[in-house]
C-alpha cells in the first residue's frame, strides 16, 4: 500500500494546527495527504536553503556588476582632443606664441601647477615672461595618450643644448574644443641612473 506523501512546512506560530493543516492540503492538493509537525532538523535544513539561496542571489547580482558591458568611449572625440593639445603645446612651449596657442585655452583656466595663478591671461603673462628670460627653452613630447577628456603628455623639457633637462608629465582636461584645466608633474633629469634606463 502507498504511502501518503508528507510535506514538512514551517509557518508562524500564530497559527492554529488546524490551519497548519489546511495550509499543507492547500499546497499538495490533496485532501488525504498526511500532515506531520515540522521538526527541528527539518526547520534547520529549510533556514540553509534560504540562506544558500540569499548567497547564490548575492553572487549572480555581482557576477552582473562585474561583467556588465563597460561605457563606450569615444575614440574620435580623445583624438580630436589629443590633436588640440599637441598642436597647443607646440605653438606655446616651443615656437614661443603664446598669445595664439591661448586661443585654445579658456578664460577661466584652472590651473593645479603652485607658481602658475589661475585663469588664461596669468597663464599668458607667466610664460610671455618665462620665455624672455629662457627663449631656448623647448619641450619635446615623447608620448602622449588620453582617456575620456583627459589629454597626458610625457615631456623632456630643457633649457639649452647643456641642459640635462626636466621630465614631465601634464595632463590637461579638454572640455567643448577648450583646454579648461591643467595639472604636471615635474622631475630633474638625472645625470646618473641606478637601472641604466632612461627616465623617457
Amino acid at each position: 500500500m502507498s504511502r501518503n506523501p508528507v510535506l514538512f512546512c514551517r509557518t508562524p506560530d500564530s497559527l492554529t494546527l488546524s490551519a497548519h493543516k489546511a495550509l499543507y492540503r492547500s499546497t499538495t492538493g490533496s485532501r488525504f495527504a498526511t500532515w506531520r509537525r515540522p521538526t527541528a532538523r527539518n526547520i534547520r535544513m529549510v533556514n540553509l536553503m534560504r540562506k544558500s539561496l540569499f548567497a547564490a542571489s548575492v553572487l549572480l547580482a555581482a557576477s552582473t556588476a562585474v561583467f556588465a558591458s563597460p561605457v563606450q568611449r569615444d575614440l574620435a572625440a580623445e583624438e580630436a582632443n589629443r590633436a588640440l593639445v599637441v598642436q597647443f603645446y607646440e605653438q606655446f612651449f616651443n615656437q614661443h606664441q603664446v598669445a595664439l596657442a591661448a586661443q585654445v585655452v579658456t578664460d577661466d583656466y584652472k590651473q593645479h601647477n603652485p607658481d602658475v595663478p589661475d585663469g588664461k591671461a596669468p597663464f599668458v603673462d607667466y610664460f610671455t615672461g618665462f620665455f624672455k628670460e629662457h627663449p631656448n627653452s623647448r619641450a619635446r613630447i615623447v608620448r602622449s595618450a588620453t582617456a575620456d577628456d583627459l589629454v597626458y603628455l610625457h615631456v623632456h623639457s630643457t633649457n639649452g643644448a647643456n641642459d640635462r633637462g626636466q621630465a614631465v608629465v601634464d595632463i590637461f582636461r579638454v572640455k567643448q574644443g577648450k583646454i579648461v584645466e591643467h595639472w604636471d608633474v615635474i622631475q630633474d633629469v638625472s645625470a646618473e641612473t641606478a637601472n641604466g634606463n632612461t627616465m623617457f
